[in-house]
Formats: C-alpha cells, sequence, structure tokens
C-alpha cells in the first residue's frame, strides 16, 4: 500500500513490512548470499559500495545529488559503509564511507574490510542472543 501510494521505500527500523523469516535472513546476512552469483559474473565484486535499486536512487538523488558518485567503481556485496553504519544508514553519510573508501582504496584495505563484516556478523549475533535470554 505504501509502495503504490509513495512508491519504493527503504526499510527502516522496526519496519512492519519484514517478515519473520526476512528479519532473520537480515540478521545472518543471508539475504547477500544470491549476489554471490553476481560476483562470479563479474558484475559486482565482494568489496565496493552497495548497489540501489534506480527507483530508490532517484529518491535519493533529491536529497543527495552526488550518490551517483559512487557509481565509479563496481559495486560490492560488503562495504566500508556496510561495516561502520546498518541497512538504516543516512544516505549522506553512506556517501561519505563510500567516497572514503573509493579515495583509499588498496588490496590491505578491501581484506580489513572482508574481516570487518565477519566480525560485525558475529558480533551482532551475540547481541541479538543476549538480549533473547530475558
Amino acid at each position: 500500500m505504501l509502495k503504490k501510494k509513495h512508491g519504493p521505500i527503504l526499510a527502516y527500523k522496526n519496519d512492519k513490512r519484514i517478515t519473520r523469516v526476512g528479519k532473520f535472513l537480515r540478521k545472518t546476512r543471508l539475504d547477500e548470499l544470491p549476489q554471490l552469483f553476481n560476483v562470479l559474473k563479474g558484475d559486482m565484486s565482494i568489496v565496493g559500495p552497495r548497489p540501489e535499486r534506480e527507483e530508490i536512487l532517484q529518491n535519493i538523488l533529491k536529497e543527495v545529488p552526488d550518490y551517483r558518485k559512487r557509481e565509479q567503481v563496481k559495486a560490492g556485496i560488503t562495504g566500508l559503509a556496510h561495516i561502520k553504519g546498518d541497512y538504516y544508514t543516512d544516505p549522506k553519510q553512506r556517501l561519505m564511507y563510500d567516497m572514503e573508501y573509493m579515495e583509499n582504496w588498496s588490496l590491505y584495505k578491501d581484506i580489513k574490510i572482508i574481516f570487518g563484516t565477519f566480525l560485525k556478523i558475529i558480533r551482532e549475533n551475540i547481541k541479538r542472543k543476549e538480549t533473547n535470554k530475558y
């Protein structure tokens, strides 16, 4: 209903549209597995700015006109914005993280981002288990 009225909408905290299965997939990051096919095809890399759906991108560009600068490098499954932020990071902040990544790229930093992604997933799972104990 919201999409018909307002167009595509980014997910937000406590979004009622996200099912239990969807929450589990997001929390465990299993929703990213299909992107591996895009990496194998060469359409994406492991590390780089996260791609946006075109409809969402058009809305972001109204607020952040420079947002397309992120497209100067191949999109990735994970990135600096992914480990420093979360699913709900503001587009301006995401652009800042992505520009920092692009301006300071190195293989060493890509490896750090990959390991940082795994650490973030582990920490989030531990935190979720601790909060669900009580």
